[in-house]
């Protein structure tokens, strides 16, 4: 990773990533009532069961897409789970999908073409994905890197007079 892309980070603590995900509830409050949450796993997971007990939503699904080759390197979208088709067949119900993040829209242009009538919601939106999302709590630039909390471990930090900087 780059000295640039360095500045660039934004580090995520799980108290953040909770407020944040609470706002989207928040949010998604006043856009009606969902039958079932759709969460893009593995990032959508936790703002998910957030947002279902905020809202009351009992009924979870998963649909799990790999687009990252390591943690630092978009590839091929790939399909690794798919949404159940019990879920799929019910015409009316509504249906709201969870993700931490949209990023360059890859991943969610594929979910809208899976579930074209469903409401997207994600915690952080960047620049070129945003237009596929119809609630987000945080926008943030497309050369900033999300570190979650769960990619994060408590580690010794240099004083800033040692540093360097």
């Amino acid at each position: 990773m780059s000295e640039s892309e360095q500045s660039k980070a934004f580090p995520v603590s799980w108290d953040q990533f909770h407020r944040d995900s609470r706002a989207l509830a928040w949010r998604l409050a006043g856009t009606g009532t969902y039958s079932a949450i759709v969460s893009i796993t593995r990032g959508g997971l936790v703002p998910a069961a957030i947002v279902a007990r905020e809202l009351g939503i009992r009924v979870i699904e998963t649909i799990s897409i790999a687009s990252y080759s390591d943690e630092f390197k978009q590839g091929e979208l790939r399909v690794l789970k798919d949404i159940s088709k019990e879920l799929r067949a019910k015409p009316g119900e509504r249906l709201l999908v969870i993700d931490d993040l949209v990023d360059t829209g890859k991943t969610m242009q594929l979910v809208r073409q899976l579930l074209p009538d469903a409401h997207v919601a994600t915690v952080y939106a960047k620049p070129l994905g945003r237009p596929l999302v119809d609630t987000f709590v945080t926008e943030v630039s497309q050369d900033t890197w999300i570190y979650f909390p769960w990619d994060l471990e408590l580690a010794y930090a240099k004083p800033i007079s040692k540093a360097g900087g």
